[in-house]
């Protein structure tokens, strides 16, 4: 096992050419043992120098309207009226709690995209 941390991009390069050769191994092999550290060293890599940040509320709303072929009338019933929609999403208004639930439940959008902070 030749194992080194991840600390730059030319680290990385090669931490997943060697994850690569040994993504196959057994349980309870070395190589296992070694994809597994490997794994955890390119994750912990990966998080800090490139986050996975949701999008804000308004981006998953029109996101999942795109996906889903809606238009803006569609959100009504879920928002309060079509007043409420068009401010939502102009980011004149923010969500409350009510919109939240309804967009979550209703669309399937997730709460940490809803609840993070509006661009």
């Amino acid at each position: 096992m030749d194992i080194h941390p991840v600390r730059n991009r030319i680290d990385l390069k090669k931490a997943l050419a060697r994850i690569d050769r040994v993504i196959d191994a057994e349980p309870g092999t070395p190589e296992y043992d070694e994809l597994d550290i490997i794994s955890t060293l390119v994750e912990a890599y990966e998080s800090k120098h490139f986050p996975i940040v949701p999008p804000d509320p308004v981006e998953a709303i029109k996101f999942r309207m795109e996906q889903k072929g809606l238009k803006q009338v569609d959100l009504a019933p879920l928002m309060g009226g079509q007043n409420r929609v068009s401010e939502v999403l102009s980011r004149k208004r923010n969500l409350n709690l009510k919109m939240i639930k309804n967009l979550h439940s209703k669309l399937g959008i997730p709460l940490e995209s809803l609840l993070s902070p509006a661009v």
